[in-house]
C-alpha cells in the first residue's frame, strides 16, 4: 500500500467511529403533566440513556414552580445538547397558550421554549403532551388518533405520520354537557370509580370513531393502565414512555416547518438557527 492510500484510508471516518459521533447527540426530553414531571436522557435512535425522573407536579404548578423541577431534574441527566417538552395544554411557537390542568392565568403567553433554552442552556422545542406521545408511538400510516387519559384528557391527530393542527378535543363538549376533561379525566374517575370510568372510556371511543373514522387510536397517559376491557378494533395502547420518546422526534426535519425560527441541535450536536 503507498503512501497516499494510507493517507486516504487514514482521512475516511471509520464506521464506529460515526456510531459514536452519532450517540452523542443527547436529548434532554420532558414529560410536564398534571400529575407528574418525567424526564430523561436519550440518543437520537430514541433510545433511553439513563432510567426516568419522575417528580410530582408542584402545587401550585405555577411556571417558576415548575421550571425548578425541571432544572432540578436536569442536574442529575447531564449531559445533553438539546432539549424537548411536552406540555399539557395548546402551544404555539413554544409559548402557552392554554394550560387548563396547570392554571392557564398562570402560564398564559409564558415563552416555555425560550424558558428551557435559558435555564438549560441549549436549545428547545415544546409542543403540546399529546402531540408528543403520539409522534412517540404512532406507526406512521394511514390516520391515526392519540388520546391520552391522564389529569386531563389530550388529544392528537396524524396522517401518514405528519402531525396535523392541533385539535383540543380536551376542552370539547362529550357527553351530558361535559367536556372530554369534565368526563373523562381524573376528578371524574375519582369521583364515578373505576368502573364507571371504563364505560364512559368506551362511549368516548365510539365518538371518537364517528367523528374522526380513524385508522388506529392510540390510548395513552397514566390512567391507560386501568381499562378493563377489550379494545375494539383499531385500538391499542401505548408505552407510557412515550410522552419521552417523542421528544426525538421534535427535532426529525419534517417537523421544522412547525418551529420556524427557533435554534436546533443540527446533526454534529451543536445548536444552530433554523429558518426553514
Amino acid at each position: 500500500m503507498d503512501v497516499s492510500q494510507a493517507t486516504n484510508r487514514a482521512a475516511r471516518p471509520k464506521a464506529g467511529r460515526r456510531r459514536n459521533e452519532r450517540a452523542v447527540i443527547r436529548t434532554l426530553a420532558f414529560d410536564i403533566g398534571g400529575t407528574h414531571i418525567k424526564a430523561s436522557v436519550l440518543d437520537d435512535a430514541g433510545d433511553f440513556l439513563a432510567d426516568p425522573i419522575h417528580t410530582p407536579t408542584p402545587r401550585p404548578a405555577v411556571p417558576q414552580a415548575v421550571m425548578k423541577v425541571i432544572h432540578e431534574q436536569a442536574r442529575s441527566l447531564a449531559p445533553f445538547v438539546r432539549v424537548s417538552a411536552g406540555f399539557p395544554g395548546a402551544v404555539q411557537q413554544g409559548r402557552v397558550l392554554t394550560a387548563p390542568n396547570l392554571g392557564s392565568a398562570a402560564w398564559h403567553g409564558f415563552d416555555l421554549a425560550r424558558a428551557l433554552t435559558v435555564q438549560l442552556g441549549k436549545p428547545a422545542r415544546v409542543l403540546n403532551d399529546a402531540d408528543v406521545q403520539g409522534l412517540g408511538t404512532i406507526d406512521g400510516m394511514g390516520f391515526e388518533c392519540v388520546l391520552t387519559l391522564g389529569t386531563g384528557i389530550g388529544s392528537a391527530f396524524f396522517l401518514d405520520g405528519r402531525l396535523l393542527p392541533h385539535l383540543e378535543l380536551g376542552q370539547h363538549p362529550l357527553h351530558g354537557g361535559k367536556t372530554y376533561d369534565g368526563y373523562l379525566g381524573v376528578r371524574a374517575l375519582k369521583a364515578k370509580g373505576v368502573k364507571a370510568w371504563n364505560r364512559r372510556l368506551r362511549r368516548t371511543i365510539d365518538i371518537v370513531r364517528t367523528f374522526t373514522n380513524f385508522d388506529i387510536l392510540h390510548l395513552g397517559g397514566g390512567n391507560a393502565r386501568l381499562i378493563d376491557f377489550d379494545l375494539p378494533a383499531g385500538v391499542r395502547i401505548g408505552s407510557n414512555r412515550a410522552g419521552i420518546v417523542g421528544g426525538v422526534k421534535l427535532w426529525d426535519a419534517r417537523l421544522r416547518d412547525i418551529f420556524p425560527g427557533e435554534a436546533h441541535a443540527g446533526k454534529d450536536g451543536r445548536g444552530k438557527h433554523n429558518r426553514a
